[in-house]
């Protein structure tokens, strides 16, 4: 299915009476908001449908939250793009029902329409976007972090939550820790505080969005082909060692693929890793390429850039998560 997805949008944003219909971005970023609206609404209350007017108030923060991470990474490459005089599309906002995917959303992109001259241009493009994410990121997990509800929010979702027959027997899901979620979590909470367990996590908005934030800016700065980490570490290092970075990493995440699969599903070894990265590995592999196009002119950066680069590595590293959902049978943590 999202293989499916991904090719029909990559369809229209190659059609050429959308290029310049600005009525098509904003539709689209309509329907994301509403999608976006209705999984915040379904996390944070627990209510299914039908709705009324007053429920829909509850699906805002998690709306706003998620477009403005999303909207901050994509506007990074926009206005980097702008800036070296590359054309690129106004950003395409991609809605998703929350029955099929849990965010409401499989986030956003930008289509580049002209040229990129040399590394140079690459790499501010390429790292505008999850490192302005990335800030986006921080603002909405400590507001999170720091405007924590009360024991008694969960209670309104789960009333039986202290009950020790809570969820006994029932499938449960878990967002796997990150180290920068970690982090937050120890320097801006205390023992004092409920602090949702990962499993509850994706009941609280801000912090809900904030690791999907995570999540998506580390998928971005895999550094494979045309991904935005791809682009990085190509500027900086050049062709060969892209190409050799990139398939060590393919190797990792077809390797967490295997363990995820084997730990869900049949029971066997650690719980680490996650089936979904077998998959992102050959949409990688098919469509986004391992290898990075060249560009016409390559040179060394500066070192400002460099020193984003790295910023940049150190963000994936932060950010990225082996375990990033963990579907077991259900225990409180």
């Amino acid at each position: 299915m999202p293989e499916k997805l991904f090719e029909t949008f990559r369809k229209s944003f190659s059609n050429k009476k959308f290029e310049h219909n600005y009525f098509f971005h904003i539709g689209l970023f309509v329907v994301t908001f509403i999608t976006t609206t209705i999984a915040g609404i379904e996390l944070t209350t627990g209510k299914i449908g039908p709705y009324q007017i007053n429920d829909f108030i509850h699906g805002l923060p998690y709306s706003f939250s998620i477009l403005f991470i999303l909207g901050v990474h994509e506007f990074g490459h926009y206005f980097a793009s702008l800036y070296h005089k590359v054309k690129v599309t106004l950003p395409y906002f991609i809605p998703l029902p929350h029955a099929i995917g849990l965010f409401g959303t499989m986030g956003a992109v930008i289509k580049t329409k002209s040229h990129i001259p040399d590394n140079k241009a690459m790499f501010d493009i390429g790292a505008a976007g999850p490192i302005s994410g990335f800030i986006a990121c921080l603002i909405v997990l400590i507001y999170g972090f720091t405007h924590l509800p009360p024991a008694e929010y969960i209670l309104q979702i789960h009333p039986d939550y202290y009950s020790p027959e809570y969820g006994k027997n029932a499938i449960g899901l878990a967002f796997g820790d990150t180290l920068l979620f970690s982090m937050l979590k120890f320097l801006f909470t205390n023992v004092s505080q409920f602090v949702p367990p990962m499993s509850e996590v994706y009941h609280y908005p801000y912090l809900c969005v904030g690791w999907f934030g995570l999540f998506v800016t580390s998928m971005n700065l895999i550094p494979v082909g045309q991904l935005d980490g791809g682009h990085i570490i190509y500027s900086m290092f050049g062709e060969k060692k892209q190409e050799a970075i990139a398939s060590i990493a393919m190797i990792l995440l077809v390797f967490l693929g295997v363990l995820g699969i084997l730990g869900s599903f049949l029971n066997i070894g650690p719980t680490i890793g996650w089936s979904g990265w077998l998959l992102w590995s050959v949409i990688l592999y098919f469509f986004i390429k391992v290898k990075h196009p060249p560009v016409n002119k390559f040179e060394e950066l500066d070192w400002r850039r460099k020193i984003l680069g790295y910023i940049a590595i150190l963000i994936f590293i932060l950010s990225f998560s082996p375990t990033p959902f963990i579907i077991s049978l259900w225990t409180k943590s």
